[in-house]
């Protein structure tokens, strides 16, 4: 008889300076960050006690790495380019902290609000620092071959403005973030889809840089308006008018063509709404601080009336609302 094998965890390096002797950390998190991204020359004033944590994930071809670290100077020069050369693109999203970065004479400020591009076959000098200590930020590399860009196009965008606030750029953002808090519930079997996704993402962002939307492939195009769609879903779930007429009347198309686009993913444009009420819901069910709430308002709050929500969370989880509650409520009491 077999034994079952348990899912294997995202590929992925941990990187902890505290578990290290303070006179190694600054050099193992150089010869890291060498390894992983490209050679740099790293300084720092506090390299006698250099406090970072920094994970490297891989998705297929694409890495993603979350970091916090101590305010350091970085630079990319033709000899270390010569040296070893990944040709990767780089977006850094930063969450906080303030860089300063340089290209020949050309100098441009980043910090929360705006992603931060890089070409590892291009020289730079980053100077990164925080007011509250440690900049944190998560970073994403994509080979160039594999971004469904022009290279053209690409490079050109490397340097230029790229919010993550609004458009494409929010929706890279939210999958950075998104991605890195629920890592651990990722297995090996999902890096290529979520690698996948991201370098969607990233050459959508790139594009939207330089004005070339229409030099995205049909796949990306498709893959990022069923993301945005998607997000607009899980932004407007509260609104009891929101319905698949709604969400296309929102993106300016036809409620077929909605359609068409949610044909592969295997459920309709109104069951993942309904879903999604569902469990944010079951969600507000469990937990102790809406104890005190009643039933039909949890429902009214996601957009549904009692009658309707009490028939389809039986559909689903095969109990009524108050008999999950109180399923729940009797498990923390043990």
């Amino acid at each position: 008889m077999s034994t079952p094998t348990t899912a294997q965890p995202l590929p992925s390096i941990t990187y902890n300076s505290l578990d290290a002797d303070p006179a190694d950390r600054f050099g193992y998190w150089c010869d890291l960050m060498g390894s992983t991204h490209a050679p740099l020359e790293l300084r720092s004033e506090h390299a006698d006690d250099f406090r970072v944590r920094q994970q490297v994930i891989s998705l297929g071809d694409v890495v993603v790495w979350p970091i916090a670290f101590p305010a350091v100077t970085m630079r990319r020069t033709p000899r270390l380019i010569r040296q070893s050369d990944p040709e990767s693109y780089h977006l850094t999203l930063m969450l906080r902290g303030h860089g300063v970065v340089t290209r020949r004479d050309h100098e441009v400020h980043y910090d929360p609000g705006h992603f931060h591009s890089q070409d590892t076959s291009r020289p730079l000098d980053i100077q990164a620092s925080s007011a509250r200590g440690r900049l944190l930020t998560i970073g994403i590399e994509v080979p160039k071959p594999a971004l469904p860009l022009p290279r053209r196009l690409a490079d050109r965008a490397i340097g230029l403005p790229m919010p993550d606030g609004h458009g494409v750029g929010a929706l890279m953002a939210q999958f950075l973030r998104q991605f890195v808090r629920n890592r651990a519930e990722y297995r090996a079997t999902d890096a290529p889809r979520l690698g996948a996704v991201a370098t969607d993402l990233m050459a959508a962002v790139f594009a939207r840089a330089v004005e070339a939307e229409n030099a995205l492939p049909p796949h990306t195009r498709h893959s990022t308006t069923l993301l945005r769609i998607k997000a607009f879903i899980q932004r407007n779930l509260a609104d009891p008018a929101l319905t698949p007429a709604a969400v296309a009347a929102a993106h300016h198309i036809s409620t077929g063509h909605l359609h068409r686009l949610f044909r592969a993913e295997g459920i309709t444009v109104g069951a993942l709404i309904r879903r999604s009420r569902l469990e944010r819901a079951r969600a507000e069910l469990a937990d102790p601080l809406w104890a005190g709430e009643h039933i039909h308002t949890i429902a009214a709050r996601w957009g549904m009336a009692a009658a309707e929500f009490s028939r389809a969370f039986r559909a689903v989880y095969g109990m009524t609302p108050s008999e999950y509650r109180h399923q729940r409520a009797a498990g923390r009491a043990r």
